[in-house]
This record gives structure tokens, sequence and C-alpha cells, in this order.
């Protein structure tokens, strides 16, 4: 697989843990699966532990940057799409107990305007892979290299995993 989405090291951390199986967007994808290509430019900005939940800051703290070698970032996880579901601004807001964000950074990031929750079954690699994304647009991208998906494991058994979708109501 080379499609990648890029996403904040810190939230791709979380997901890959199972802090949270849900991305909040502005848009929809048909991309169904895709490895998470973590992006570090949110964590240069001095403030930027003000969009994350106060019980989750250490977390972010420590997981702001990925590893990287030379021009490559490692990339541990893949994820694919289960369901994607409009939401009202609220409905989004709402979410935030469901992820890292806070409700006040939902907000700011959809604008008052309707979003859509991802609900994502995330796997992570057999053994972590140094990529570089391709240029491209601002959200998905093309690897410089193939990443083999097999004896990838899910993060939340199939069992967890559908206790939260049941509990999130999507």
């Amino acid at each position: 697989m080379q499609k990648c989405f890029k996403e904040w090291n810190a939230v791709i951390e979380a997901l890959g843990v199972g802090k949270q199986s849900i991305l909040i967007r502005k848009y929809r994808t048909n991309v169904k699966e895709f490895l998470l290509y973590p992006t570090v430019s949110y964590a240069l900005k001095d403030n930027y532990l003000d969009a994350f939940q106060e019980k989750h800051k250490d977390f972010i703290s420590n997981n702001s940057l990925p590893k990287t070698k030379d021009d490559d970032v490692e990339i541990k996880y893949f994820a694919s799409v289960d369901k994607i579901e409009d939401v009202s601004p609220s409905k989004a807001s709402s979410m935030s107990k469901y992820c890292v964000w806070n409700k006040e950074h939902i907000k700011r990031y959809l604008q008052n305007k309707k979003g859509y929750v991802w609900l994502l079954r995330v796997h992570e690699l057999e053994k972590p892979v140094f990529a570089y994304a391709k240029r491209a647009a601002i959200t998905f991208a093309d690897l410089n290299k193939d990443v083999s998906l097999k004896n990838s494991s899910p993060v939340l058994s199939d069992q967890d995993f559908e206790i939260f979708r049941s509990e999130i109501k999507i």
C-alpha cells in the first residue's frame, strides 16, 4: 500500500493505542484504506496543546513528533474506514468524549458547519516503516515506497471495536 492520510502525529498515536477510533473532518472520503502519515507542523505553534483535552495533554506532549530518519518519517499504522456519518456542529463537538481534541478545537475547526465523523478500524503494522510522502494534496498522498500490511494487527480487539461502534451511535 502506498496511499496515506496525513494527520497530526499525536492524533495518529492516539489512534494507534486505542485512545480514539474516530476522526472529525469537514469532508467525506472515498478512500477505504490508508496508511497514517504523521505530520508535525501543528507542533511548531506555541499553543498547539490548547487544541487537546486537559486529560490527554501529557500523552500529546510526549507524542507530538514522529521518529524520523533523514527526510523519512516512521509509519506504524494503517486504517480502514468502517463508516462515515454526517454530524451537526453540536453533535460533532460532543464527539470530544471519543477523541483527544477538545470541544473548542472541534468548533473552531468546523467553523459552525456540519462535519463528518470517520469511524476507523486501526491496525498496527508488523514492523514500522520509514518513508516520505510524495508531493500531493494536503490530506492524501502516496508514499515513495510500497508498505506491506501483512501480519498487521488491529489496535482494538473485534469485541472492543464492536462495543465502541455501538457506544458512539453514529
